[in-house]
């Protein structure tokens, strides 16, 4: 007997179906007019089952001509009706009649109609065996819940089996009586009525080995992408199931071998931490809680704070009548010590140590004064504070004032000196919060600890600077009556633009060049112009340089007036003839006409256009107002990992966040893998369709730590305010992916809560019907040619300022967030924005196979339907717009219960980076210019050669169909352009005494007329059409 097997492994991506954004799937599979269903996952978009259904079939002979149907529903438990998620048809052609020959493959689900509403895919493992224990105890053919059953399914047991193509007759014989034995078993059953099919796609195999039985052999694919052969690198396995078979018709598919979806590790995952926005606490409550309203997107965290202030009147304790005084902050086994100020009886430290509340370890603050010496520090008083009697103070309260305690001694006894000191009890909304010395940090030295508190940045302001260069007069060149070859170059701090040569080639040389640099405020550089003359390679003389600030060019706003251009004096190049000309005071000089100006109304790009999060000028007079206030709290991070094997296999990690010119940076904790952070920052939002980035990086200049050293990533988040819907508060842990030579690691999960609030809705809704850039990009756009050019070198200028703060950001953690490689080649991307094209024309090709089963009547029904439709449209067709707007709101309206409902994140999926290979991820991290050896070069030259080779293919087949259209009244085939300008006359002719409707009406019909009045062959436009001629005949 043969049996079906048919495991169903698991789904992912599905449609949410029960209007909270799940859905509760199960899995029906139709067989021979069996049905068996699996367990149902509730409220899981990403199901997995692993259960196996078995199937009985009835003749071996017909397998091939049947159908394997998979539904996967959502179980509505409150209702009679199960939504449908999805559906795959499979050809029993492609099912392999042995175990080991199967492999689990992924199809995508398919529409039932055109209105459905289906993604995502599912996993099956489809193979048939043939069973002996059948024959010998025909009445145990029940495997599992037939129609209703949900429990799980018996598996009998299995045997070796023997190919379908391989069974002689006598064999044959054998199994048909086997078969019809069981049929007559079977026949208590109720039969199931077969229902009238929709569109869905049917999938087959075909084989690539020879001989018989072809239907039958699996094929190894090559290791290639787009059909182009790679070499020395395995690809992920892909079959190509594109054979006919008598179930249907056929659809061409590519299924991939193993779980394409993203790994669950890399999921967004919703959190619900204990917030004060959440928790709906407000200001003089039953709370009491002040901070609720401007602190309420991240967890209380509460701290006891001591301000160390100054001392006075302090005993000398040295011989020599001095005193090198410092404070020792002790509570339990934590110790804060200040600076010691040599020589000061009334030091002033101005200094703020805070605990946490959590790690307290005594009820008893221990304040000591000690003098710094040689040996053992002398002990000159100290002050005990008992923590039950701290007050509290919750911010907007105004600071607490430190007061002078008297210092005691050992024995208890006062002594001589007093100590200014204030302490309480608050939380991370404290104002003294960034500049305290946190107990975490108590093994860091004074001059690292600035490296671990949390700071806010501000980008430098930047213009683009324009030069126009126009012309010079009475250069002096070194050798007379040699012909110039001038040139003009500019430079600004690390940048240097070079024009090109003149044409003139006199001493009065005319370039009418324009070159472009980025300038900053606050504008302390120089610009330096210079000519010079090439006199041959290598050798370039230098006739004269001018010195300009840049706080002397002047402003442009707008593009209706150009600054006039200027005359300037060049300078001799050396310093001695500049000195004797002065000494001289000769009227004589080279002069150079130029036109500068700082360019205020452009934008400044500084990171990639596709997730900038800030598009205003530079000019503050043509900045708009804000619609928004953006909320960011950073609570915490998980299983991180270890960043410093070889230092105790710890990580000090902080986060970066980047919004507009704003930058953050949070407190750095050490030696957790499961920091906590709380920490909240706000912004002004001028534009809803910006992104901010947050990035989390491990802290290496602690504990004196080498200024070469770098910090190291840990992982970076992108989230996109238009996406996020308004005064909502979204808390999920992102996973902290990043990309390496290696391969694709996770490093962690990073806990964020996000909350837009609009403060102008009009100005919001508006904002969409504006330019992206401000004007200035559109009237004037910047060469193509400069762009990249202009961004790279903007990068550098925010990392150089930014790296000159105190603390640092350092220029490794800018780059990182500002994507500064982000427009390097990688063949990764290159697959990802291939197959983002393809998912974007799926739909294009769902509609065009609708229309196709329209023409051909696979659906009488909706065929008739649909020409009704048409014949209404053409009566009336100032109807046409208005269905096509109506149908589009209905559309909308139906996908707004299916909207997502979390904000998006780093998809490994859509990257194709978690399977990415080696080779791939060694190219993408690759110095520029290649740093690799040389045959590993030509390999990759050899494969970019392939690749580029059919997209040369495509592209001229693109112009080929262009030139033919060209070709109908070109005259080129001047038979056929002579039989389409007669065609064209009738046809005019035809029209213009026919109503317009009964036009329309015949070709529609004809458009949609039965299969049987089709041909397969194809139709006389089209062979005319293909027939024209093209210029590909003419290359080389």
């Amino acid at each position: 007997m043969i049996k079906l097997i048919v495991e169903v492994q698991d789904a992912s991506d599905l449609m949410p179906k029960d209007g909270d954004g799940f859905a509760s799937p199960f899995v029906e599979v139709d067989f021979d007019q069996q049905r068996q269903r699996t367990q149902t996952k509730p409220k899981d978009l990403n199901p997995y089952w692993n259960e196996q259904l078995v199937f009985n079939v009835t003749n071996p002979r017909d397998l091939s001509n049947n159908t394997i149907d998979v539904v996967v529903y959502n179980d509505r438990k409150s209702g009679h009706h199960k939504n449908f998620l999805g559906r795959v048809r499979i050809s029993g052609v492609s099912v392999p009649l042995s175990e080991s020959e199967a492999t689990l493959l992924r199809y995508p689900l398919d529409k039932r109609g055109l209105f459905s509403n289906i993604k995502g895919d599912i996993a099956l493992r489809i193979y048939a065996v043939q069973d002996h224990t059948s024959a010998a105890q025909p009445q145990q053919h029940e495997y599992g819940n037939v129609e209703t059953g949900t429990a799980s399914v018996e598996i009998p047991q299995m045997f070796s089996t023997t190919p379908l193509q391989e069974i002689n007759g006598n064999n044959t014989h054998r199994i048909d009586e086997q078969a019809e034995h069981h049929h007559h078993h079977q026949m208590g059953e109720k039969p199931m009525k077969k229902k009238k099919e929709h569109e869905v796609r049917t999938f087959h195999s075909i084989g690539t080995g020879g001989g018989g039985g072809g239907g039958f052999s699996h094929s190894q694919p090559p290791s290639s992408w787009f059909g182009f052969e790679t070499h020395h690198q395995k690809a992920p396995h892909v079959e190509t199931r594109t054979d006919f078979a008598r179930a249907g018709p056929a659809t061409v598919m590519h299924m991939q071998q193993g779980p394409p979806r993203q790994n669950p590790e890399f999921a967004l995952v919703e959190t619900s931490p204990p917030l004060a926005a959440r928790l709906r606490y407000r200001p003089g409550g039953f709370t009491g809680d002040k901070t609720s309203s401007t602190y309420d997107l991240v967890e209380q965290m509460h701290y006891l704070y001591v301000s160390v202030v100054k001392a006075r009147d302090l005993p000398t304790m040295d011989v020599s009548g001095s005193l090198d005084p410092y404070v020792e902050v002790k509570l339990g086994n934590y110790r804060g010590v200040t600076k010691h100020l040599e020589k000061n009886q009334n030091p002033v430290w101005k200094q703020i140590f805070a605990f946490s509340k959590e790690r307290l370890q005594s009820n008893l603050l221990e304040v000591s004064v000690k003098d710094k010496d040689f040996g053992k520090d002398d002990h000159v008083g100290r002050v005990f504070f008992d923590l039950t009697e701290v007050p509290v103070r919750v911010p907007p309260d105004s600071p607490l004032a430190p007061q002078w305690y008297r210092l005691v001694d050992k024995k208890g006894d006062k002594v001589r000196g007093e100590i200014m000191l204030a302490v309480w009890m608050g939380t991370q909304a404290d104002e003294s919060f960034p500049e305290a010395w946190h107990s975490d940090a108590h093994d860091i030295s004074h001059v690292n600890l600035a490296s671990t508190r949390s700071k806010v940045y501000f980008s430098p302001k930047l213009y683009y600077l324009r030069v126009h260069v126009l012309e010079a007069q009475d250069l002096v060149p070194s050798e007379r009556g040699r012909p110039l070859d001038t040139y003009v170059k500019v430079q600004l701090g690390n940048q240097m633009r070079v024009s090109r040569p003149s044409q003139v080639r006199t001493i009065n040389p005319i370039w009418n060049d324009e070159l472009i640099l980025v300038a900053s405020e606050p504008f302390e550089d120089l610009i330096v112009i210079s000519v010079g003359d090439k006199v041959g390679p290598g050798r370039d003389d230098l006739l004269g340089m001018v010195f300009l600030s840049v706080r002397d060019i002047p402003q442009r706003h707008d593009t209706h007036k150009l600054p006039e251009p200027l005359w300037f004096n060049l300078q001799k190049p050396s310093v001695a003839a500049e000195e004797e000309s002065e000494k001289k005071k000769e009227k004589f000089s080279s002069k150079i006409h130029l036109r500068l100006y700082l360019d205020a109304g452009y934008h400044v790009l500084d990171e990639s256009t596709h997730f900038s999060s800030d598009m205003q000028p530079s000019s503050k007079h043509l900045r708009k107002a804000g619609i928004g206030i953006l909320e960011l709290g950073i609570l915490s991070a998980k299983n991180l990992l270890p960043m410093k094997g070889r230092e105790g296999r710890t990580t000090d990690s902080y986060c970066v966040a980047k919004y507009g010119n704003k930058w953050v940076r949070t407190r750095t904790l050490l030696n957790t893998l499961n920091p906590r952070w709380n920490e909240q920052y706000t912004w002004e939002v001028h534009d809803p369709c910006t992104v901010i980035t947050v990035g989390v990086f491990d802290n290496h200049h602690i504990n004196g730590s080498k200024e070469d050293a770098r910090d190291q990533r840990i992982g970076k988040v992108r989230i996109r305010l238009s996406t996020l819907e308004t005064d909502r508060i979204y808390t999920h842990y992102y996973p902290l992916l990043v990309l390496t030579p290696s391969g694709l690691k996770k490093h962690g999960e990073l806990q964020l809560a996000l909350r837009f609030s609009c403060t102008a809705w009009v100005n919001m809704v508006a904002q969409y019907g504006r330019p992206l850039l401000p004007k200035m990009h559109y009237v004037n756009p910047i060469p193509v040619r400069y762009v990249d050019w202009l961004r790279h070198q903007a990068m550098q200028i925010v990392a150089a300022r930014l790296s000159r703060a105190e603390p640092p950001l350092r220029p490794e953690a800018v780059e990182y967030m500002l994507d500064v490689d982000y427009h390097m080649f990688s063949l990764r991307r290159s697959k990802a924005n291939f197959q983002r094209i393809m998912s974007l024309l799926s739909g294009f090709t769902m509609v065009c196979r609708w229309f196709n089963d329209i023409c051909t009547w696979r659906n009488p029904i909706t065929t008739c339907l649909v020409h009704i439709l048409f014949v209404i449209l053409v009566c009336y067709p100032e109807l046409i717009l208005p269905t096509i707007f109506l149908y589009l709101f209905v559309i909308g309206l139906w996908n707004y219960r299916f909207r997502p409902r979390h904000p998006p994140h780093m998809d490994a999926r859509i990257s194709q980076a978690e399977f990415a290979h080696p080779d791939e991820l060694d190219e993408e991290f690759d110095s520029f210019p290649t740093s690799r050896p040389s045959d590993i070069v030509r390999m990759r030259y050899d494969r970019l050669r392939s690749v580029a080779g059919r997209v040369q293919t495509v592209v001229g087949d693109l112009a080929t169909q262009g030139e033919r259209a060209q070709a109908l009244l070109s005259w080129r085939d001047s038979r056929a352009t002579a039989i389409f300008i007669i065609f064209s006359l009738i046809w005019a002719v035809f029209i213009y005494i026919t109503p317009f409707q009964v036009v329309a009406v015949l070709v529609g019909l004809y458009m949609l007329r039965h299969p049987r009045f089709r041909s397969k062959m194809p139709s006389a436009p089209v062979n005319f059409f293909k027939r024209l001629p093209s210029k590909s005949d003419m290359l080389l």
